[in-house]
This record gives structure tokens, sequence and C-alpha cells, in this order.
């Protein structure tokens, strides 16, 4: 039983059932909602600092370096998650909000557009889930995970060639019908992560994960619903351009 997000495996469930109180789906929705708060939090106060004037990119660089940092020690130290899942949604928040005010400046009203979809695309993915219209094969979720290692060796590839080649790779940034039909292929696969992640959360539920859990699933929802926005946000920056 696997997901797609790398944070979302069976194994940091069933090694961490110690716990007399199990885990729920009402309590992980309960906990993602506190999660957004956060994150919704810090990212108006990013973006209110920026349209008055101040220099928000220290709050993106903290947000940005911050959040991946209480990411990683949150994936090895699971029991943390009631703490660190906060903390990663409030600095993922001053990331998100200072990316967001810079391209609403350039692009006005992309941002309500990129958070309406993203809402959108997950309110339909979950009355597809829970519906069993869409149903999770092993076929399916392979298909998402090699799609979804793939998508990230492609963006190192890039970050790599940018850093030691001022070149990047061909059509992965560019605002043409490739570089459009590339980025609509991204958002297709950062939306069906979050079909595994519900798969995933409700199977962790059934089997009785320790109710701390419900913070650490949370946890990784919120990471595949951050990169759903920023995939959006990047596919309607090209169609504007």
């Amino acid at each position: 039983m696997r997901s797609g997000n790398p944070v979302l495996k069976s194994e940091a469930f069933s090694s961490s059932r110690v716990s007399s109180s199990t885990m729920t789906l009402g309590g992980t929705v309960f906990k993602t909602s506190l999660l957004f708060l956060f994150l919704l939090g810090t990212a108006l106060y990013t973006w209110n600092q920026y349209y008055q004037g101040a220099d928000i990119t220290m709050m993106m660089i903290i947000g940005a370096l911050g959040s991946f940092i209480v990411a990683i020690f949150t994936v090895f130290i699971k029991k943390a998650a009631p703490v660190t899942a906060p903390l990663y949604a409030a600095l993922e928040g001053f990331f998100l909000g200072g990316l967001s005010s810079y391209v609403e400046a350039s692009y006005p009203g992309i941002v309500i557009q990129a958070a309406a979809l993203t809402f959108a695309v997950m309110g339909g993915l979950l009355l597809l889930y829970s519906t069993r219209i869409i149903k999770v094969t092993h076929r399916l979720r392979l298909m998402i995970i090699s799609a979804t290692i793939g998508i990230f060796i492609v963006y190192a590839i890039n970050i790599l060639m940018r850093i030691f080649l001022e070149t990047e790779v061909p059509y992965l940034h560019s605002s043409g019908p490739v570089g459009i039909g590339i980025s609509l292929f991204i958002v297709a696969i950062a939306a069906l992560n979050l079909v595994l992640d519900f798969d995933f959360i409700e199977r962790s539920a059934r089997r009785g994960a320790p109710k701390f859990m419900e913070w650490y699933a949370a946890f990784g929802l919120m990471i595949t619903l951050a990169w759903l926005y920023i995939e959006i946000l990047r596919l309607l920056r090209k169609i504007r351009r």
C-alpha cells in the first residue's frame, strides 16, 4: 500500500502503531483544515507586506528553506507531527504568499483563479474517489508514482542545468503549445496524487494507525495540495503569456 506522495508511505503508519487512540478520517480532515488555516494566515501576511511595499524576499527564503527542513524532520520523527505539521504549514505559507504576490503583480486575478481551480480539482477528485468512480488499482498507483518520480528528476536536472550551464530543459518553462501541454500533464499527475493520498489515508485509518498520525497524514496531504497549486499557477501564467 503506497501513495505517490513520498511522505505517505505505509511503513510510516504500520511502524507507529503504539497508541490506544486510533486515527480516523474525520480527525484527519479536521487536522488538514487547521493546517490550511496556518498556511493561509502566513500567506495573507506575506501578501499584505508585499503590497505595502516591503521586501518579502527573506520571508520567501525562510519559508522555502524552513518548510523543507521541517518536512524532512517530520518524515524521520513522525511523532513530532502534531508540532511540526503546523510549523511546516506556516512556513510554507510565507513562500506561497510571496510567490503568489509576485505573480499576481504581473497577471492580476491569476491567484484567485489558481486557488479556485486547486480546490475545485480537490473537491472533484474527492467526489470521484468517494463514489468509487475512480478506483485506485495497483497499475494506476504504479503509473502515478513513476510519473511523479520522473517529473521531479526533470526538475532536478533543470536546476542543475541552470546553475552550471546557464540553460534549462527545453520547453519546460515555455509558454508555447508544447510548454502548456507539459504543464497540463504535470498538473494532472499532481492531481492524481491526491487520489492516492485519499486512498492511503482511508486504508490507514481502517488499519488503526495511532491518533498522532492524523497530523502526519494531514501534513502529507498539504504537501500535495501546495504542489498542485504551484503547478496550476504556472500553467495559468503560461496561458496568460
